[in-house]
């Protein structure tokens, strides 16, 4: 994580471009936001995590993953 937006957003430096929603998490695997934007040049991209916990500086200089999207089975019926 790089830095804490004023509005506790997480601005974080992203080797692959992740889709806008997708979850992200903690070490422990619990979500703690979605991406909400993608910025910067193409070559060097930063993701905009919107958190769902109150203190987003509590994640600082800790690891977070991107969860893969869960996909939706079609039903007949």
């Amino acid at each position: 994580m790089l830095n804490v937006t004023p509005s506790n957003c997480l601005i974080i430096k992203i080797d692959s471009t992740p889709k806008i929603g997708c979850e992200v998490a903690d070490e422990n695997l619990t979500v703690v936001g979605k991406v909400f934007d993608i910025i910067g040049p193409v070559s060097s991209p930063y993701a905009v995590i919107k958190v769902s916990i109150k203190d987003a500086t509590a994640l600082l200089n800790k690891p977070l993953y991107l969860l893969p999207s869960k996909t939706r089975s079609k039903r007949h019926g």
